[in-house]
C-alpha cells in the first residue's frame, strides 16, 4: 500500500500538484534505503533536494558603501535650478521698460504696415494707368497699320486711274 501511495505522489509531483507535506513524504521515502527498484531513478533527485536544503553560504560578503549621496545632491540641485528658472520669471514678470518696448515695437509695426499699404495702393493705381497707356499704344499701332493700308490703297487707286 505504501508503494502504491508513493507512485500516486510521484505522479502528482510530476504534475506539480503536491503539497509541502506530500513532498516531505517523498523526500523521506527516497532518502531511506528501501526504495523500490523501478523508482530508483528518482532517488538522486530527492537526495540532492535534501542536501541542498542543508547547505549554507559561509563566506563573508564584502559590502562596499555606495556613493550615491553625491548623485542625489546633484539631482536635487538640478531640479532646484530648473524650478527656479521656470518660477522666477513668472513671479517677477516683465518690467515696465520691457512692456513699453513691446508697445513701441507694436506701434512701429502698425505704422510700417500702414505705409506699405499706401505704397501698395499707389502701385496698383499706377499699374491701372499703365494698362490704360498700353491700350492707347495698341490702338495707335493699329491706327498706323490702317493708315499704311490706306496709303497702299491710295497708290493702287491712283495707278488705276492714272492720276500720277
Amino acid at each position: 500500500m505504501v508503494l502504491n501511495n508513493i507512485e500516486k505522489l510521484i505522479e502528482k509531483y510530476n504534475n506539480a500538484e503536491t503539497t509541502l507535506v506530500e513532498e516531505q513524504q517523498l523526500r523521506a521515502y527516497f532518502t531511506s534505503d528501501n526504495v523500490a527498484p523501478h523508482l530508483e531513478h528518482y532517488k538522486p533527485m530527492f537526495v540532492y533536494f535534501s542536501q541542498a536544503q542543508q547547505e549554507q553560504y559561509t563566506k563573508d560578503v564584502p559590502l562596499k558603501p555606495k556613493r550615491t549621496k553625491m548623485y542625489q545632491w546633484i539631482s536635487v540641485a538640478a531640479v532646484t535650478v530648473l524650478m527656479l528658472g521656470l518660477i522666477i520669471p513668472k513671479l517677477l514678470g516683465p518690467s515696465q521698460e520691457e512692456l513699453r518696448q513691446k508697445e513701441l515695437a507694436m506701434e512701429t509695426y502698425n505704422k510700417t504696415m500702414e505705409a506699405l499699404s499706401l505704397v501698395s495702393i499707389g502701385m496698383n493705381e499706377g499699374k491701372e494707368q499703365l494698362n490704360s497707356l498700353t491700350l492707347v499704344s495698341d490702338n495707335l499701332n493699329q491706327g498706323f497699320e490702317e493708315v499704311s493700308r490706306l496709303n497702299e490703297f491710295s497708290k493702287a487707286t491712283n495707278r488705276i486711274f492714272k492720276n500720277k
